[in-house]
């Protein structure tokens, strides 16, 4: 007996101590939440974006929360918001309560982020959007700051500056066909997903390319997913449009883009095309890709500053491609870092302020947030790229010589192309 009991209480110091280990260990871990369509692209680069971040700053010893020095734990969440909005918000609850995560980034699509930042909010834990663009998101910090303090966007920037960027791109292709065809009132056809996020963009561009000296010929609204898109393309060249507006963010970017291609429509794409942004592009449309223009957030030929080059570097080699705009997901966890620290601690409500004060040079440009925990835009803050395949290359073609204002100075990056019309299109309507 006094055999069993001495063994007894062996086994259970052993437990004690590993309890006592597996605790102490545990507690050295930051929980991020890396939540996104993990199938599909935009998830893909929330991943690898928070993934170089914590392994970054892991190697260096990771974060130091007061007297604490924490490593980074990520855990990956697939939303599967393209498909299911209740997927999505199954999702973000099952991160945080089961899986215990201390902070959150990623999220893609408007309607679903909307549920996902509602629960994140009643569970009072930071949620860094890193990838839906709609405004609605951020007046809700605005008009409800208790509920909704623990939301912030890190990229992209907000629909209305997502407008004026690209009407900033429209009006640089506008002057191009302008100039070198002789077509003193360019035509657009708008081509955008069935969205949220796209309605106040449509609204805008109706409203204001013809102040802007562009005719609006229609507007086309397809599916995401749509496989096939020829109705489409022959509607808009039986409209004559030289100008084509895309605002796709899912495959139906690369049906678009192939398609049109293919059938070699004397017109230029320009605006959002997700799928465009990725290096593979190319590939996947057999090449049909070509003279496509959209926005991304970097490209192999240009430099915001002088972290750019170096961060693309480190990406590539690891992931092999340039990254897209949700890789944000990267700037995000760098951001959670400096603010823990300056905090003390990972209370979400003495985080918060920190990350309000939060102004740092970051490889896609200066970071800073507005009252509505926007992300600021414009020069000397986020600004994005117009990237431009030609021929095998993305280049990066915009900013250049852009102005925000009459009174701004011009605006180029180090490495910016010039941009370029198909050579289809020059050859019917040039004179």
């Amino acid at each position: 007996m006094k055999k069993m009991r001495l063994f007894t209480r062996v086994c259970l110091s052993v437990c004690l101590i590993l309890f006592t280990a597996i605790n102490t260990w545990a507690a050295k871990e930051i929980k991020i939440g890396v939540i996104g369509p993990m199938n599909f692209t935009q998830g893909q680069g929330q991943w690898n974006g928070a993934l170089m971040a914590a392994d970054e700053i892991n190697a260096n010893g990771g974060i130091q929360a007061g007297n604490k020095k924490m490593k980074i734990k990520l855990i990956k969440a697939d939303s599967n918001e393209f498909i299911s909005i209740t997927d999505a918000a199954s999702a973000m609850e099952r991160v945080i309560a089961y899986d215990k995560a201390d902070f959150i980034v990623g999220g893609f699509r408007t309607e679903a982020v909307l549920a996902m930042q509602d629960i994140a909010s009643d569970y009072k834990k930071i949620f860094l959007g890193c990838g839906a663009a709609s405004k609605i998101l951020c007046d809700r910090v605005e008009k409800d700051y208790d509920t909704y303090k623990y939301w912030f966007r890190v990229t992209p920037q907000n629909n209305i500056y997502l407008v004026k960027t690209n009407f900033a791109f429209l009006h640089m292709v506008a002057t191009t066909i302008r100039k070198e065809l002789g077509i003193a009132k360019p035509k657009v056809a708008i081509v955008g997903e069935k969205q949220v996020w796209v309605e106040r963009i449509i609204g805008a561009a109706k409203a204001n390319l013809p102040k802007m000296g562009m005719e609006v010929v229609g507007a086309w609204r397809p599916s995401q997913t749509a496989t096939d898109m020829v109705a489409e393309l022959a509607a808009i060249q039986k409209s004559g449009a030289h100008i084509i507006f895309t605002l796709l963010t899912a495959s139906s970017g690369i049906t678009f883009a192939k398609q049109a291609g293919e059938l070699k429509i004397p017109a230029v794409m320009v605006g959002i095309n997700i799928e465009a942004s990725k290096e593979t592009f190319w590939e996947t449309t057999k090449g049909n890709g070509n003279y496509v223009m959209t926005i991304s957030s970097h490209a192999r030929n240009v430099e915001y500053n002088e972290l750019t080059k170096p961060y693309l570097n480190r990406y590539i080699k690891r992931f092999g491609e340039i990254p897209t705009y949700t890789a944000g997901t990267y700037n995000a966890v760098k951001i959670l870092k400096q603010s823990i620290e300056n905090a003390g601690t990972l209370d979400s409500d003495k985080v918060i302020p920190e990350i309000e004060r939060y102004d740092e040079i970051g490889p896609g440009g200066r970071i800073s947030f507005n009252k509505s925990h926007d992300v600021k835009w414009g020069p000397g803050f986020i600004t994005s790229l117009g990237v431009q395949w030609q021929d095998g290359k993305l280049l990066g073609v915009w900013p250049n010589q852009w102005r925000a204002s009459k009174e701004a100075p011009p605006l180029t990056y180090k490495g910016i192309a010039p941009f370029k019309l198909p050579p289809w299109m020059i050859e019917k309507y040039k004179k």
